[in-house]
């Protein structure tokens, strides 16, 4: 993933990036908690990108080596744990409720290993053990065919045409393309699809695009057609994501 702009980390910090900011690929020993309490977030590794608006988190498991992306201005909050409640071993989006919000920004406030600040950890570990899991992630393709539809697709989210007619344009079968969504993404073509275009949508609100403008570019038939779809994937509508963003 290309930025335009880089920064270094730290274990547990506060950075404010502006919009297209990045950190370069990198790892980490201690697990990682990526937050982005204003702006967009987007997590990529070779196995895919994960993306994160104000009230949701990345999970970044240690070891892996993963890039950091800025859309509009963010205030991104890195927290580094020993600990892995949840025993994720890849990148995971989570819910981000007001607490454990507020537990994430008060660790990056701490400066030093105070009994204070233990106890302030053993809170957000609490918490994290009770946050749930969110689909969002875009999984890398590894096979060629499924690779270029994806290609296809990322490049103009709006393209409507159906799996046979996009089978059709990589040499492909719509029956072998439909099988490799399921094997390697575990998603229904349709799945994926919209997973896509929720990503790209995420992207577009956070440079301050009309929610009207999201939902067109993003291939969705009607506005109010985003708005539910937006509204069942994170529970409030786009024009809420907006306030809540900025």
């Amino acid at each position: 993933m290309s930025t335009s702009r880089h920064q270094p980390i730290a274990p547990t910090v506060l950075r404010r990036l502006d919009a297209g900011a990045g950190i370069d690929a990198h790892r980490h020993d201690d697990h990682q908690i990526a937050y982005a309490a204003r702006g967009v977030l987007a997590v990529a590794t070779d196995q895919g990108h994960w993306i994160a608006p104000a009230d949701r988190a990345i999970w970044v498991p240690a070891g892996t080596v993963h890039q950091h992306r800025a859309y509009g201005r963010t205030d991104l909050y890195l927290v580094g744990l020993t600990e892995n409640p949840l025993g994720l071993t890849a990148p995971t989006v989570l819910a981000v409720g007001p607490l454990l919000r507020e537990l994430i920004i008060a660790c990056t406030s701490s400066v030093a290993a105070t009994p204070a600040d233990a106890r302030l950890r053993a809170v957000l570990l609490d918490q994290l053990e009770h946050t749930s899991e969110q689909p969002l992630k875009l999984p890398t393709a590894t096979d060629p065919r499924l690779a270029a539809v994806c290609a296809l697709l990322i490049a103009d989210p709006a393209d409507p045409r159906p799996l046979a007619q996009l089978a059709a344009s990589v040499s492909a079968g719509e029956r072998t393309l439909s099988r490799l969504f399921r094997s390697e993404f575990a998603m229904t073509f349709p799945q994926w699809r919209t997973q896509l275009r929720l990503h790209h949508a995420l992207i577009l609100l956070a440079e301050d695009h009309p929610v009207t403008t999201v939902a067109l570019r993003c291939g969705w038939s009607t506005p109010s057609a985003f708005i539910d779809t937006f509204r069942r994937t994170f529970g409030h509508t786009p024009g809420r994501h907006l306030d809540r963003s900025r």
